[in-house]
């Protein structure tokens, strides 16, 4: 029952029809534009098929009224329950993110029939099934790792770095950091095929955690809080970036606490001034610097910035200084214009929510949102309080973590367009922040972007 449970969730994960989304369109309409100004004529906003609720006429013979249609579900990720925050205020403003929420497996997706589910522990657990990863969805390249394990007796699991999706050679399509005491050649905290710890790391049928740096090719290791490995790949064309898989082996392996944080972004704000930036032509909003942070006012308007990314790893905080205000981090843009401002990826930023239910976001979207496209599972922060965001995109997947948690994960399978209002996008773009109309009053800090590395 738990496999099916996470195999329905990660269908639903991925859009499979049935589970909310129609990937052939390009979104449900909404009841503004993206830009607070009429939706283009190529947006795509009012291409979505809808249903009607009732068609036909009532009784007593009056004409047939459409009552109002209503709009599509957009795809979101499963949620058990009230999300558990588990980083504290300065991890969360230092970068990381849980890669597991310790209710589901969103985020991952299995490789093989391993009975991959969450236990009632809340662990990441696998007892039987065929040999194979649980992957993340997107990709990370340097960073810093850290988790908890408990391997069973005479147990073999691993945890497999940059790693292809299904890796052969596991010198060229991954680094595969071991678990596993009885291995007899690379034991627990070793690199297979590449580098032995300094010491052993022996531990089976209890808790150990590991913290792992990933940095270009230089990889360390930690178990316990004790340095037990320090490898340089001096391989020529050594692999700068993958998925993160657990592995089933042999036996029960246990995951928990499971977080990351993106190594090598580069400031994109020096936090005196807007160079680097400039304000779309048309713009309505103002954008100044105060108490080091940009400070949108007003609007509708853009502030973009003068490079461009493709795959990337996007990391801001944000204060929303208004009850209920509406706004955006727009990406992979076509750069900005006085008739076309923002024809790119949208980031919602909203943090209003029906009812007192978190799961309810206003306009069917939240913070971490892409708007139009999928629904946050829940509205993380609050309005006056500053929150932390992560967008990765990297090709057409794109996922998002609010404070930590994520919020969103989805595949672009639209097809290719140089405009992401009309299709998936995967070229680079400028980066831009959204001032949404006269109420807008917001501020961003801390903006830092770290291209995703070419092989």
């Amino acid at each position: 029952m738990r496999l099916l449970i996470a195999s329905l969730s990660l269908l639903c994960l991925m859009g499979v029809s049935g589970c909310g989304d129609n990937a052939s369109d390009s979104g449900p309409a909404s009841t503004e534009s993206q830009d607070a100004t009429p939706a283009s004529p190529d947006d795509g906003a009012d291409s979505v098929a809808t249903e009607l609720t009732d068609s036909i006429a009532p009784s007593g013979g009056d004409s047939a009224k459409a009552r109002k249609p209503k709009r599509p579900a957009l795809p979101t990720l499963p949620l058990a329950g009230e999300p558990k925050l588990l980083l504290s205020e300065e991890e969360i403003r230092d970068g990381w993110i849980q890669l597991f929420d310790g209710q589901t497996l969103a985020g991952w997706t299995p490789s093989s029939n391993a009975n991959w589910h969450v236990n009632d522990d809340g662990e990441i657990e696998a007892t039987e099934g065929d040999i194979g990863l649980l992957l993340t969805t997107v990709p990370f390249a340097d960073y810093e790792l850290k988790f908890d394990y408990w391997m069973g007796k005479d147990g073999n699991s691993g945890v497999f770095l940059r790693t292809l999706a299904d890796p052969k050679v596991v010198t060229a399509d991954c680094y595969e950091l071991n678990i596993c005491d009885s291995h007899p050649e690379f034991k627990t905290a070793s690199l297979v095929g590449r580098a032995q710890p300094t010491k052993e790391v022996t531990g089976e049928e209890v808790w150990k955690s590991m913290s792992v740096r990933v940095d270009r090719n230089h990889f360390t290791v930690a178990v316990d809080g004790e340095a037990v490995l320090d490898h340089t790949d001096e391989t020529e064309g050594f692999r700068r970036g993958g998925l993160i898989g657990l592995q089933k082996n042999a036996g029960r392996i246990r995951f928990r606490n499971v977080f990351l944080k993106p190594l090598g972004t580069i400031e994109q704000f020096n936090g005196a001034d807007l160079g680097g930036w400039r304000v779309v032509p048309g713009s309505k909003s103002e954008f100044s610097v105060a108490d080091g942070a940009i400070v949108a006012k007003n609007g509708p308007g853009f502030l973009e910035t003068e490079s461009s990314w493709a795959d990337f790893t996007l990391q801001f905080e944000a204060q929303v200084n208004g009850d209920g205000l509406n706004s955006g981090v727009f990406f992979r843009l076509i750069p900005g214009t006085e008739e076309a401002p923002s024809h790119g990826y949208e980031l919602q930023i909203e943090n209003v929510f029906a009812d007192g239910d978190r799961r309810r976001p206003k306009d069917n979207a939240g913070t971490g949102a892409i708007f139009r496209r999928t629904q946050a599972r829940w509205v993380v922060p609050n309005d006056h309080e500053w929150f932390t965001t992560t967008l990765i995109a990297h090709g057409p997947r794109i996922a998002a973590w609010v404070n930590g948690f994520q919020v969103t994960d989805w595949e672009d399978t639209r097809a290719a367009d140089d405009n992401p209002r009309r299709g998936s996008k995967t070229a680079a773009g400028p980066i831009s922040l959204q001032g949404h109309d006269p109420t807008t009053d917001l501020a961003f800090r801390n903006i830092r972007v770290a291209a995703f590395p070419s092989e």
